[in-house]
């Protein structure tokens, strides 16, 4: 008869049945990062165009395309308040973005559940171009002046450092499901 399972780094055995994630852990840890990665802003880091990715939309789009129905609809709306009190957006502004783009994925995800990597990935360059090239709009409205090829450079990163944030997310949500509290 076997014995309990032995952890190979622990002379103990470790009980594998009876455990559940923690349900705090679980409901908390996709919102502190999406907010965590809206201070990004506060980063010191000079620079005459921005080229500082949005990464709480970022973190936002993976968690999306990650875990489709984790957030819910109206998430948009307290995470784009969050993010417009750091980025220095007009009051508002990723308000109304983030929750637009978060109605679109999950339309997308309805229309389309069985994806690859090369379609998320173009559906989030196509999300964040369309997302910072209305920034923009909305900051021009404000009173900016600011063309739009400017942003190519903070697209690009972006566009490129999705993957990793995807990554990111896929740790984090890893972690927020590992068990730990007893049934």
């Amino acid at each position: 008869m076997p014995g309990p399972y032995l952890d190979e780094r622990h002379e103990f055995p470790r009980q594998r049945i009876n455990r559940a994630p923690s349900p705090v852990l679980a409901v908390v840890m996709p919102w502190l990062l999406v907010m965590l990665g809206s201070l990004a802003p506060l980063l010191p880091l000079i620079a005459s165009a921005p080229v500082v990715p949005p990464l709480g939309f970022l973190f936002l789009m993976a968690w999306q395309q990650l875990r489709p129905g984790l957030f819910p609809v109206w998430a948009g709306l307290p995470l784009g308040l969050f993010d417009d009190l750091f980025s220095g957006q007009p009051l508002g502004s990723a308000m109304a973005l983030w929750s637009v783009a978060v109605i679109g994925m999950d339309y997308f995800e309805a229309r389309f559940p069985w994806r690859g990597f090369a379609l998320d990935w173009l559906l989030a360059a196509l999300v964040i171009a369309a997302y910072l090239a209305l920034s923009l709009q909305v900051a021009n409205l404000a009173g900016g002046a600011t063309p739009l090829f400017v942003l190519a450079p903070q697209l690009a990163v972006a566009v490129l450092i999705y993957p990793l944030t995807a990554r990111i997310v896929g740790a984090v949500d890893r972690f927020r499901l590992i068990p730990v509290r007893a049934v």
